[in-house]
């Protein structure tokens, strides 16, 4: 399809003596003719940015639609305008398909300009454009509902369908290797055209399922830290002495939401009975990749679709495959890697699934009740005590590091150690315990 573009961006250029580009109608970059002049001027800023960015900006784009062009059923002549980087006056070829704008083609115009018979025959290759443009939207409109009905399918016969009649609309891509993506949240628009993020044979939007949390019940933790001697933190406790004290409220008062309140997002496989938001969206993509040892085009797609998405959205990408056969697996392995990009930024903005570490499980698991040795930990009153045992946790148990990650002095994180096992009644001295801990507060964050 590509091809059949190019050649008849090449066909208006060479019709017009002039080099055509050709825009969709969001003013995304499809494909352009070959640039041969010496005259610098012939590429002004707006036409090198189009090119470089294969897109141009809003500013651009509403300078040039306010002459017209989206009502336009023929060439419409627009004038330089230096302050804007339009060095050169254009002339702009509207694309339509039955009456419908569908993108538009431009050319840098110089005197004397091209005859009306040259304009006419540049919009008759336009309309062949305009054809094309509207086979590959209503191509794109069926892989869309395709590749959604395969994602939110239950396994079974239903899915077998889906994902038989996703095979069929893709074709041979259906076999070859792929990685699918989740971006989230997605703003409330449709997924883009395929023709314009790099690599992707499919997209749609779904629902974005975001996991609550049963209330956690009352009842005390399995044991209490009273009364255990020899304990290294509980000495550590006596040596802080009065100025403990201190400490303990300011950390006791926390800073703000508790380590549970983080905000959740979709549900990878296995994540219980979630809710779904009220218009909560996310985005699913397939991506073609060429090894799978280079997730090069999956992380360029994912980063272009972030960036339309705004500001907080994130990005998860599962493992390679090849293949159909385990779709509903990849897609929740992306959602896994979503949801662990939005819990934990330092993983983020884009996450592989193959690296966001212990979230590889813990999002597979059953979402349920804090268990009971750490609900007092995640109330909002502890928000720092819960931070500092995370990472402690993280750092191994290694007290140096611990305290220099938070900088506080070394006493005063073994007063605060010796807190949070009076709350959790856990021995963070015991191996069980540090992981039963560790789970809990990074379960928390999903």
């Amino acid at each position: 399809m590509k091809g059949d573009y190019q050649e008849l961006v090449d066909e208006i250029s060479a019709l017009l003596g002039a080099p055509a580009t050709l825009e969709n109608r969001d003013f995304g970059l499809i494909a352009f003719g070959a640039h041969d002049s010496d005259d610098d001027s012939a590429m002004d800023p707006v036409r090198t940015r189009s090119i470089l960015t294969r897109k141009s900006t809003p500013a651009v784009r509403s300078w040039f639609e306010g002459f017209g062009i989206t009502r336009a059923t023929g060439p419409v002549r627009i004038p330089a305008a230096p302050d804007a980087g339009v060095f050169r006056d254009r002339i702009c070829l509207p694309v339509r398909h039955r009456g419908v704008v569908l993108g538009y083609v431009w050319l840098l115009d110089a005197e004397p300009g091209p005859t009306h018979a040259q304009l006419a025959a540049a919009m008759e290759a336009a309309t062949r454009i305009g054809g094309l443009l509207a086979d590959e939207e209503r191509a794109g409109a069926d892989l869309s509902r395709e590749l959604r009905a395969a994602l939110t399918a239950e396994r079974g016969w239903q899915y077998d369908m889906a994902l038989a009649a996703l095979r069929d609309t893709l074709g041979p891509d259906a076999d070859g290797l792929h990685a699918v993506l989740c971006v989230s949240p997605w703003p409330d628009e449709d997924a883009p055209s395929a023709r314009t993020v790099p690599g992707a044979s499919a997209l749609c939007t779904v629902p974005w399922r975001v996991p609550a949390r049963p209330a956690a019940a009352g009842g005390p933790a399995r044991r209490t830290a009273a009364g255990r001697s020899g304990g290294r933190t509980a000495g550590a406790a006596q040596d802080v002495g009065d100025g403990a004290g201190a400490v303990g409220g300011e950390a006791d008062r926390g800073l703000g939401a508790g380590a549970g309140a983080g905000a959740g997002a979709g549900a990878g496989a296995g994540a219980g009975a979630p809710s779904t938001a009220e218009g909560a969206r996310a985005l699913a993509a397939l991506v073609r990749l060429r090894s799978a040892d280079n997730l090069a085009p999956a992380t360029t797609a994912g980063g272009r679709l972030r960036s339309t998405a705004g500001d907080g959205a994130v990005t998860g990408v599962a493992d390679p495959r090849r293949g159909l056969a385990d779709l509903d697996a990849a897609w929740a392995e992306a959602t896994a890697a979503a949801r662990a990009a939005t819990a934990q930024p330092g993983l983020g903005p884009l996450a592989e699934w193959s690296a966001i570490g212990p979230y590889r499980l813990l999002a597979t698991l059953p979402l349920s009740a804090p268990d009971p040795a750490v609900r007092a930990l995640l109330a909002p009153a502890h928000t720092e005590l819960a931070r500092t045992a995370e990472v402690f946790l993280d750092n191994a148990g290694q007290a140096g590091r611990t305290a220099a990650a938070l900088g506080i002095h070394r006493q005063t994180l073994y007063y605060r150690l010796s807190r949070v096992e009076q709350l959790t009644g856990l021995d963070l001295d015991a191996g069980e315990d540090r992981l039963l801990l560790h789970m809990a507060l990074k379960a928390a964050k999903l």
